[in-house]
């Protein structure tokens, strides 16, 4: 066998078969370090290394954290129950002379939504702020004047004598409550024949406005408390009136009747008197802990707008307390939540109206 060029076969240079191979020692191999956290990327407070804390040896003195600072009205916005931001409605001024009385219609075809509790209330909290103030039971029923605590069966004048007779006076049949400030004209049985008797007479949409021409001169507001229709007794309210106030219960079937009733307004507007206008939708026996009084109110809200009260009148055993006490809210629980409502509301419709 041929040996290549730069091989030593000599005895101490190589190995053949039969030799053992040369012992190689064991290489050296680092221990590895246990497994340890990433170093951070330095930044700029890693420039110079932070001294180490001294040990706390007293107690740090305590220092009294500053209040979290409170949003401004402009900042801060309180949704009301309509679902838009409540207004801040300022207290009324007094008046300085009383007369040029505004008249306005509570009106809904629908019985049992607050017609007549909102009459009450809301006429005792305008008297409060020092109007003077009348209301008129148009309706057969005599629930206002019940409210009152009158008896209206045992009344020799009520306002079917006044639309009727013409040698009855206002100032005969008006009687006073009890109330500072604020006056009925009662109401019984007998209106009902009025309806009928007056449909014969010319000018018949008109009676009511001719016998409360007296009144305007002598009061700040005149409150009619409709009947539960839309005939011609509630179309003499309309005609006699600057503005109309809808009571509305927040339940669904009684959103159903408010386009008729609107209809009757607008005709009423055009053929009779056209400074008639919607002051106001009511909503009342609001009870904000359903779901169902809530989505009425949003559709109230859009299908009404800006017409909606902000105010509404909620649920309470109270106000059928004070019926029977024969007084409104604000003198029977003056305190209450019910009489807080209806102050609320006499200054929004005195803010609404034009010459308040």
């Amino acid at each position: 066998m041929t040996q290549g060029a730069g091989f030593d076969p000599g005895p101490s240079g190589g190995y053949g078969h039969g030799a053992a191979a040369p012992e190689v020692p064991p290489r050296f191999v680092p221990p590895v370090p246990p497994p340890s956290a990433p170093a951070p990327e330095p930044g700029p407070s890693d420039a110079m290394p932070s001294p180490t804390p001294e040990p706390i040896t007293e107690p740090l003195p305590f220092t009294p954290r500053a209040p979290e600072p409170v949003a401004s009205a402009d900042e801060k916005v309180a949704l009301g129950p309509t679902g838009r931001p409540m207004p801040v409605i300022p207290e009324p001024g007094p008046v300085a002379t009383h007369g040029r009385a505004r008249v306005v219609s509570m009106c809904n075809q629908k019985g049992g939504v607050g017609k007549t509790t909102t009459t009450i209330n809301l006429g005792a909290a305008l008297a409060e702020f020092g109007r003077k103030v009348l209301l008129v039971d148009f309706d057969p029923q005599g629930s206002l004047s019940v409210g009152l605590g009158l008896n209206p069966h045992e009344m020799d004048l009520t306002i079917y004598n006044l639309l009727m007779q013409k040698d009855v006076t206002l100032d005969e049949v008006v009687v006073p409550t009890g109330v500072p400030g604020m006056d009925l004209l009662p109401s019984n049985i007998d209106l009902s024949a009025a309806e009928v008797q007056l449909v014969h007479e010319v000018g018949r949409e008109q009676t009511l406005m001719r016998v409360l021409a007296p009144a305007l001169s002598e009061y700040d507001v005149v409150l009619i408390d409709c009947q539960p229709s839309l005939g011609l007794l509630t179309v003499n309210a309309l005609t006699a009136s600057q503005g109309v106030i809808v009571p509305l219960e927040c339940e669904y079937f009684a959103l159903r009747g408010v386009a008729l009733l609107k209809n009757t307004i607008d005709k009423v507007r055009e053929r009779l008197n056209p400074v008639l206008q919607i002051d106001g939708v009511l909503g009342t026996m609001f009870d904000g802990r359903t779901l169902h009084s809530r989505e009425v109110m949003e559709r109230l809200v859009e299908a009404w707008g800006d017409t909606v009260f902000h105010t509404v009148i909620r649920r309470t055993v109270k106000f059928s307390d004070s019926t029977v006490a024969g007084e409104p809210i604000t003198s029977y629980a003056s305190a209450s939540a019910g009489a807080e409502a209806y102050r609320q509301l006499a200054k929004e419709v005195l803010s609404r109206w034009p010459d308040e």
